[in-house]
C-alpha cells in the first residue's frame, strides 16, 4: 500500500526553493547512510535552524532497507520536533537511474525525487524525465532533473569524463520535462578526488560563465549543484595520520560554494564530506584505543563531529542557518 509523505511529516521542495532563491541561499542536501549519520543530519540542521534535504542514493536505500528507512524518516521528523525544532525536511532520492525506482520512493513516503538521466541521449532524457514527472506531480512530491554529466565516483554513480551543460538546452528541457528544479555541471565532480592539483596549487574555478548563462535563461529556476563537498583538508589530514590513504584528495573550495549559493542555486549536495568527517573520528578513536569495541565509543564521537561540520556548512557555506525561521 503506497505511502504519502505527508503522513510522515515532510515537505516537497517546492516552497523552499523559493525562498531559496529569493533569498540568496542554498539548502543542504545531506547523504546518509545510518542513524548515526540522520541524527547528526537533524540535529545539526535543528540547532542551525536550517531547512533540510534528508537525501538517499539508491545504494543506501539497499543498504537501510526501504521500509526501514521510512519509518527512520518518521523518526526524524518526531526526533526534530521533540528538540524543539521547526524545520521543514524532504526526504529526497538521489540519482534514480528508472522511473521503477523513482515510482518505488514516491510510493514509500519520499517527498522528491530526482531522475537522472543524463548520461542518456538528449531526447531519451526528456522523455524519461517527463515520465517521472507526470507520476510524481499526480502525488504532489517534487522532481529534479540533470542536464550535463558529472565525472568522479560516488556510491553508485560513476563517470570517467565529465560534459558540461549546455545552456541553450535548458529552456527546453525544463519546459518539455516540468522537473521542478536542474541538476548543472559547471564544474564539480562526485568523490573525494575531485580534481588533480599540485602541491600549492588552487582547483580549477567552477564554470560560473556557465551558470550565469543558465539563470538568464530560464531567471528563478532552481539549480542544484552535484559533487559539492569541500573534502575539508583537516580531515584528509587526520585519516592519512591514523592510517588512511587519501593523498591528493581535493575538492570545491567554500568561497565558490557561497557564491554559488547565493545566485541561482538553491540545493547544494554533500556526501563526501560526511563521509570524511566520521571516518577520521573512527580512525583516530581505533589508533588511539586499539582495545576499543564498543560500537557506540566510536560512532558516537563521529557523530558529533558530523554535527559540527553540518552546523558550520550551514552557518558559513550554504547561507541556511536561521532559514527555516518562517
Amino acid at each position: 500500500m503506497a505511502v504519502s509523505y505527508k503522513d510522515l511529516g515532510l515537505v516537497n521542495t517546492k516552497e523552499g526553493f523559493q525562498r531559496a532563491v529569493k533569498g540568496g541561499y542554498a539548502i543542504p542536501a545531506y547523504n546518509f547512510n545510518n542513524m548515526e549519520q540522520l541524527q547528526a543530519i537533524v540535529i545539526g540542521c535543528s540547532d542551525s535552524k536550517s531547512p533540510v534535504i534528508l537525501q538517499v542514493s539508491s545504494g543506501a536505500r539497499k543498504y537501510a532497507n526501504q521500509t526501514l528507512l521510512r519509518f527512520m524518516a518518521m523518526g526524524a521528523v518526531q526526533m526534530m520536533k521533540d528538540m524543539g525544532g521547526n524545520i521543514p525536511i524532504t526526504l529526497h532520492l538521489d540519482h534514480g537511474d528508472s522511473f521503477d525506482l523513482c515510482k518505488s520512493c514516491i510510493d514509500t513516503g519520499f517527498s522528491s525525487v530526482m531522475i537522472d538521466g543524463s548520461h542518456l541521449p538528449y531526447e531519451e532524457n526528456v522523455a524519461l524525465s517527463k515520465k517521472v514527472v507526470e507520476y510524481a506531480h499526480a502525488h504532489d512530491v517534487t522532481v529534479e532533473g540533470e542536464l550535463g554529466v558529472l565525472a568522479g565516483i560516488e556510491d553508485d554513480v560513476s563517470h570517467e569524463v565529465s560534459h558540461y551543460t549546455k545552456p541553450e538546452e535548458v529552456e527546453d528541457f525544463v519546459k518539455k520535462t516540468g522537473v521542478d528544479s536542474l541538476a548543472i555541471s559547471i564544474g564539480t565532480s562526485h568523490g573525494a578526488y575531485k580534481f588533480k592539483v599540485k602541491p600549492g596549487e588552487e582547483p580549477p574555478p567552477l564554470r560560473f560563465d556557465i551558470l550565469e548563462e543558465v539563470e538568464r535563461r530560464i531567471p528563478g529556476f532552481p539549480i542544484v549543484l552535484h559533487g559539492a563537498s569541500s573534502v575539508v583538508p583537516q580531515y584528509v589530514e587526520m585519516i592519512n595520520k591514523y592510517g588512511g590513504k587519501m593523498d591528493d584528495a581535493v575538492g570545491v573550495s567554500e568561497q565558490q560554494l557561497r557564491k554559488a549559493a547565493s545566485s541561482a542555486v538553491c540545493k547544494i549536495n554533500i556526501d563526501t564530506d560526511g563521509r570524511m568527517a566520521v571516518t577520521a573520528v573512527i580512525r583516530k578513536i581505533f589508533a588511539e584505543t586499539p582495545k576499543e569495541f564498543d560500537p557506540r565509543k566510536y560512532l558516537g564521537p563521529a557523530r558529533d563531529e558530523l554535527i559540527k561540520m553540518i552546523k558550520y556548512k550551514n552557518e558559513n557555506v550554504l547561507g541556511s542557518a536561521g532559514k527555516a525561521v518562517y
